[in-house]
């Protein structure tokens, strides 16, 4: 295939979370395309003013971690592809939502800001760096999530079938 070709690669999770004591949720899951993965194990729970008891980190948590990594691997691995020599690179992180509700009616809540500042340890050019940063962000299926959001659908068991509600 020359390099001027598309190439296009699917990418499929399947995950099951089970709830287990007050707020605590088991998630088994694995990638099953472009490759079958061995599957993952993750726990989450939350703090006790939601009702938890802090066994696990918080669902935000591997939201975060998921940015922060997903970035971080798309600039490390995207620096070979550009030919860009990176030495190492630091992603930190400020994300903030908001909760709003009126009396006892559930909160909605809504993104407020996603910072990431990055620090390439490079001798790049500012250019090289920001090139290969821009195409960091494309390559991340979380910012791309982000960025072009799609809908969510979800269905709801009734009788032993799954019926659609959006």
């Amino acid at each position: 295939m020359s390099d001027d070709q598309t190439k296009t690669i699917n990418v499929t999770y399947e995950v099951r979370g089970t709830s287990v004591g007050k707020m605590r949720n088991e998630i088994t899951g694995r990638q099953v395309e472009p490759s079958v993965e061995p599957e993952f194990h993750m726990a989450t729970d939350e703090a006790g003013f939601h009702g938890g008891e802090g066994t696990a980190p918080l669902p935000l948590a591997y939201f975060c971690t998921g940015l922060v990594a997903c970035l971080m691997t798309q600039i490390r691995a995207f620096a070979k592809r550009m030919r860009i020599d990176l030495k190492g690179v630091d992603v930190t992180a400020t994300i903030k939502w908001k909760a709003v509700s009126q009396g006892r009616d559930p909160y909605e809540s809504a993104p407020v800001a996603f910072e990431l500042d990055v620090d390439m340890d490079s001798d790049a050019s500012m250019e090289d760096r920001t090139r290969l940063l821009e195409a960091a962000k494309k390559g991340c299926f979380i910012e791309a999530t982000l960025a072009n959001p799609i809908p969510v659908h979800h269905r709801l068991k009734e009788d032993g079938a799954f019926v659609a509600i959006d």
